[in-house]
């Protein structure tokens, strides 16, 4: 295991759904906030989402205007607050895992595509900050996963050469992305143990 490094993602893998019972984050925006999720998606979502992950825009500067026209009882800071606490259930198990192999001296970080906001959320308030050595992520970088750039950008931030890292992701275009950057990847579904799965990369 001498000169590897973990990286993990988050949504899907270390984060998934509400901490009540692992919904949708959006399962009951209508009935709690009065939007729909569909308008939502067709108004924020599809048109600015792009720009926003990789930091060319802010969340709630591209935010307020659209809620303003399309829900003007909710603002962006209450829509932030909601989504954020909506979508921070953590896997325990494999943040178990994840402690083992750092206890055990392997660089962990989280490489992942975020915004500013909610990657400073899940560092600070979901508490991820403590069991890692750091967040790569798409906002900070100017690039998302599955482009190139992402995953050498996020290489030399590790200081890790490409054949050292492997990675957990759940999306496979960016497994595959990942293993033509010549990295090792792991395309996680969920079903099996994070032990099993890295078995073959860090023994």
């Amino acid at each position: 295991m001498a000169g590897k490094v973990l990286m993990m993602d988050v949504d899907g893998v270390l984060v998934s759904g509400r901490p009540s019972d692992g919904r949708h984050l959006f399962a009951e925006l209508e009935a709690d906030l009065g939007l729909s999720p569909d308008r939502l998606r067709q108004t924020f979502f599809t048109p600015f989402w792009e720009a926003i992950v990789t930091g060319r825009e802010g969340l709630t500067e591209r935010l307020t205007p659209v809620l303003a026209e399309i829900a003007p009882k909710v603002s962006a800071e209450r829509l932030i607050a909601y989504w954020f606490e909506n979508d921070s259930r953590v896997d325990q198990a494999v943040l178990s895992a994840v402690k083992r192999y750092r206890d055990r001296g392997l660089p962990v970080f989280l490489a992942t595509n975020q915004e500013h906001l909610r990657a400073d959320y899940l560092m600070r308030q979901v508490g991820l900050g403590a069991h890692v050595d750091g967040i790569i992520y798409s906002a900070a970088l100017g690039h998302r996963k599955p482009s190139t750039e992402f995953f050498e950008r996020a290489a030399a931030i590790a200081a890790a050469a490409p054949e050292d890292i492997v990675l957990v992701d759940d999306t496979l275009a960016n497994v595959e992305a990942a293993r033509q950057a010549g990295w090792s990847a792991v395309h996680w579904t969920g079903n099996g143990s994070l032990d099993e799965e890295l078995a073959r990369y860090l023994g």
